[in-house]
């Protein structure tokens, strides 16, 4: 196979050998169901509960005390932002109108740049008969603070805000929304997805009820997620049958992916600072030598605190599909935005929400960098955008 130029990190990053060698262990290991209740059932469940302690220790959860923080595991973000926003604004489990004294209509706020997953359980939440809005961004695509104050009101149950965006890596005030939640006695969840394993994340310096995280985009294997829910705290399951994960989220524990997913989360732990200075140096290089030689570029977001491997750029008057095929041809492996929407020819709803104009969005694609990419890499793909551009 052809040997490409990974700078789409964002969509899934490369497992780390490190993370497939934990693994391999845990398979030969055999490990069994951790529910059963024989010496290898109990065996499974002590490896299992260790890494759960340990990746809540990393995401500044409370482990330990009264009030300890809860990690349930899921399959992956998409499961954990659904989650959190189904269970903690306490769906009925039938039509609201068979059985209106169980229903209570609420009011929740997301951002107009969430991902896929969480706008589309809002989306379910509007058709059970709760109502939702969208907190504008300004052209940066930082959500407006001041315009989210003036949406709440007496029925609002739950705000969700991401942590960072999965398109243009921007990140956004979620200890600012934090505070006003507290004073105002409402639930907040962010999808912190694209921030784990990427910037340090502390879930109770945050100050959310909810965070949601995946795996696999930090090296971790896919099928692995979790969401950290805080002490007292509790939301409706989606899923039924299993006390597993005090029935939040029923179900066998995978104690390999779970052990992966440490794995990969404490080699971030132990290397956040070189990481985060030096996919900054290579990402900083990339948008300055491209902006020198083509003075029409668009860095969108650039205003705003960033994510410091991420870059979404906008070449005027090139599509970007004819972009993207040209590049996969040389060998280099980007992107148009979310990889849930990687196959819809549809503009970028995080760019429209952005007011930018169409030939900006119409043409925008996103580079993501990761663990592992080299300057020569990186010299590489300017030289192939440069020729394709050229």
């Amino acid at each position: 196979m052809k040997k490409f130029i990974y700078l789409d990190h964002n969509s899934t990053a490369p497992m780390l050998p490190e993370v497939a060698n934990k693994m391999t262990e845990c398979f030969a290991a055999g490990f069994v169901n951790p529910a059963s209740q024989h010496r290898p059932g109990q065996l499974a469940r002590k490896h299992l509960e260790d890494a759960r302690r340990k990746i809540a220790n990393y995401l500044g959860a409370k482990t330990s005390g009264m009030d300890t923080d809860q990690l349930i595991f899921t399959s992956g973000g998409t499961e954990s932002n659904n989650l959190a926003i189904l269970g903690l604004v306490n769906t009925p489990d039938s039509d609201p109108g068979i059985k209106p004294s169980l229903f209570t209509p609420q009011h929740i706020l997301i951002s107009s740049i969430e991902h896929p997953s969480v706008i589309g359980a809002a989306e379910q939440l509007v058709r059970l008969g709760h109502s939702v809005d969208k907190i504008p961004v300004d052209s940066n695509g930082v959500c407006c603070v001041d315009r989210l104050e003036s949406m709440i009101n007496d029925n609002t149950k739950l705000i969700s805000l991401m942590l960072a965006n999965n398109e243009i890596g921007v990140v956004q005030p979620v200890n600012e929304v934090a505070q006003l939640c507290r004073d105002r006695d409402i639930l907040f969840h962010t999808d912190a997805v694209q921030a784990v394993g990427k910037v340090p994340v502390h879930f109770r310096e945050l100050s959310v009820d909810a965070l949601s995280f995946t795996g696999h985009k930090f090296g971790g294997p896919r099928g692995i997620g979790g969401l950290i829910l805080r002490h007292g705290l509790t939301p409706a399951p989606l899923q039924f049958g299993g006390f597993q994960q005090m029935a939040l989220r029923p179900g066998t524990e995978d104690v390999a992916l779970v052990a992966g997913m440490e794995t990969a989360l404490e080699i971030f732990h132990k290397n956040e600072t070189d990481y985060y200075s030096d996919v900054l140096v290579l990402r900083n290089h990339l948008e300055k030598t491209l902006l020198s030689r083509f003075p029409d570029l668009v860095i969108n977001g650039i205003n705003a605190t960033r994510l410091p491997h991420v870059s979404n750029l906008s070449f005027p008057e090139v599509d970007r599909q004819s972009f993207l095929m040209a590049a996969d041809m040389k060998g280099l492996a980007i992107s148009t935005g979310s990889a849930c929407a990687s196959g819809s020819s549809e503009l970028s709803p995080v760019l429209l929400a952005m007011g930018l104009e169409k030939s900006i969005i119409e043409n925008s694609v996103r580079i993501s960098l990761g663990v592992g990419n080299t300057r020569d890499e990186i010299e590489n793909a300017i030289e192939i955008i440069s020729q394709i551009l050229s």
